[in-house]
């Protein structure tokens, strides 16, 4: 008998038709003798729907009193989930994410898993009853909701199959499994066999939205088994583990990530500690740059460029600009009209010819590149917004010709 964590999607719970299907795939997969764990997230656009409604009450709502809100949408789903099992004719206990034992650490709506009280799972299993948890949320320290931020319900299921030693992590969705690019972007993409937990991470990190990054960082870390496939087709999906596929690409896939803000300081003093005291900042009220490039600009003065997430946008350009007496710069400069595109796979590491065949499809393309970046499987490259689409074509073609 093996344990199995399924999780299925807003998008495969959006309504009564899907729910059912839903249920009809946890029913199986019980039947087969297995036990089952089902985490499911709110219906369709439920939680744009809960933000809506508090922002209609009050556009700043508590932090603590939204993630109560948002919370309600995972557990209507579950107990929707076991209602519909009960029909099937099977036994089935829907519970919220602390009834689960999920506790969580950090703010609220972004807060991480932080460990697992698997006792109530445990004691439902053994009960042979199929057990559904409510994703996307945990208890805080405090005993209060905490909201896993986005991609939640992702993580709520990896980290019950890492606390549970699961043989397996579905991840169900409306997607056949991984591609080399985004499908509805590049219609000749591919569909993965296999990737490994390093390709898939930087992949969720740099724009691909089939599973999130905190997920994959979990699955990593416990070596948790992970299958991504669609709900609605029934195809094998895509296995996602730590051993690189024999014979492979060098290059697994092409990820693109649109609305990039680029941010240039002129002028940073050039003494010890100036870059340090602009990062050093930033980190502190939570914002990730990336792609950091400083050059010299004449004298005693240096220039640096980096990029931020869009969401990140206004709060760093009011950081900068407030403290640029004491981070002693002349002016900061900002650009949203930039897309990053990226090229993932362990077969980079220590292959220069890799960056060669990536620059020449923007070249034949006639793409400007604006800035670039090298990591120990990644190459990212940052052009205009006009030019987004374009690009990752270009680049999946030279790699998947």
């Amino acid at each position: 008998m093996a344990l199995i964590i399924q999780k299925f999607g807003g998008s495969s719970v959006a309504d009564t038709e899907r729910l059912f299907r839903a249920a009809e795939i946890i029913a199986r997969t019980f039947r087969e003798g297995n036990d089952v764990v089902a985490v499911l997230s709110a219906q369709g656009d439920t939680t744009d729907r809960l933000i809506a409604q508090a922002a209609a009450v009050n556009p700043d709502a508590p932090p603590r009193e939204l993630d109560a809100l948002l919370a309600t949408g995972e557990q209507a789903s579950v107990a929707l989930g076991a209602i519909a099992l009960k029909k099937l004719g099977l036994e089935a206990v829907s519970l919220t994410g602390w009834q689960a034992g999920l506790l969580a650490e950090g703010p609220h709506g972004s807060a991480r898993a932080a460990r697992l009280d698997d006792s109530r799972i445990r004691a439902e299993l053994a009960k042979r009853k199929i057990v559904l948890v409510a994703g996307f949320q945990g208890i805080n320290a405090e005993g209060d909701i905490a909201t896993l931020g986005r991609g939640g319900s992702d993580t709520t299921a990896v980290a019950l199959a890492a606390g549970l030693h699961a043989d397996l992590c579905q991840i169900y969705t409306d997607v056949d499994g991984i591609f080399t690019a985004d499908p509805r972007v590049v219609p000749d993409a591919r569909q993965k066999q296999e990737i490994t937990y390093d390709e898939m991470l930087e992949l969720a990190t740099l724009g691909a939205k089939v599973l999130h990054n905190r997920s994959v960082a979990i699955a990593k870390r416990f070596s948790v088994p992970l299958e991504v496939l669609s709900t609605f087709s029934g195809r094998p999906g895509t296995m996602v583990h730590g051993t690189p596929e024999a014979g492979g690409n060098a290059v697994c896939g092409a990820a693109l990530e649109r609305k990039i803000v680029r941010i240039a300081i002129t002028g940073l003093e050039d003494t010890p500690g100036a870059a340090y005291r602009i990062f050093a900042l930033l980190g502190r009220e939570g914002i990730a740059a990336d792609m950091l490039q400083a050059s010299m600009s004449g004298g005693k003065t240096r220039d640096v460029v980096f990029i931020v997430p869009e969401k990140d946008r206004r709060r760093c350009e009011a950081l900068l600009r407030e403290n640029r007496e004491a981070l002693r710069f002349e002016e900061v400069a900002v650009r949203t009209d930039l897309a990053k595109v990226s090229a993932v796979g362990v077969g980079l590491s220590g292959n220069p010819a890799v960056a060669a065949q990536l620059f020449s499809a923007f070249f034949d393309a006639g793409i400007r590149i604006h800035m670039a970046a090298t990591g120990e499987i990644r190459i990212s490259v940052l052009v205009d917004e006009a030019d987004a689409k374009r690009a990752l074509r270009a680049v999946h073609a030279k790699f998947f010709p």
